[in-house]
């Protein structure tokens, strides 16, 4: 967590939101991580950072499923993220603050665990949380 939270900070020095994603093989290797880069050119709506760890992985990785792997992001993953989640195959899903705004991973929604759907993540949400929605509450109040 302490590695995505310090890609959540970088990313808001960018001007985005500040989340961070690391994704972890299941040995524990880090194969790929995600900052939000929305507010980057070249202004891509669906560079979370979870999509953005997601993708490096895969390309490090060779492969789009990432079965066994851990992906560990500082904010409950929004619908696209879930659904990328899912997509991938990722097996554990560990975040920081919940949102009760967006959530999709037990808090307004539960993407990740839907049972119609053809795969299932194991979610830990809350992890440092207070920590992870620190940074979150700093930033918006910055930007009012």
């Amino acid at each position: 967590m302490d590695t995505a939270f310090e890609l959540a900070r970088r990313a808001a020095e960018s001007g985005d939101v500040p989340v961070g994603a690391v994704l972890l093989t299941p040995s524990g290797v880090v194969a790929g991580l995600g900052l939000n880069q929305r507010e980057v050119e070249p202004f891509d709506p669906t560079a979370h950072a979870e999509i953005v760890a997601l993708r490096e992985a895969a390309g490090r990785l060779g492969r789009w499923r990432l079965d066994g792997a851990t992906l560990v992001v500082t904010l409950e993953p929004c619908t696209m993220c879930a659904g990328a989640i899912v997509s991938a195959r990722v097996s554990r899903l560990i975040f920081g603050a919940w949102d009760p705004k967006a959530g999709a991973c037990g808090s307004v929604r539960d993407v990740v665990r839907d049972s119609r759907l053809n795969h299932q993540v194991e979610v830990i949400g809350g992890v440092d949380e207070e920590r992870c929605g620190g940074l979150l509450t700093d930033f918006f109040s910055r930007q009012r």
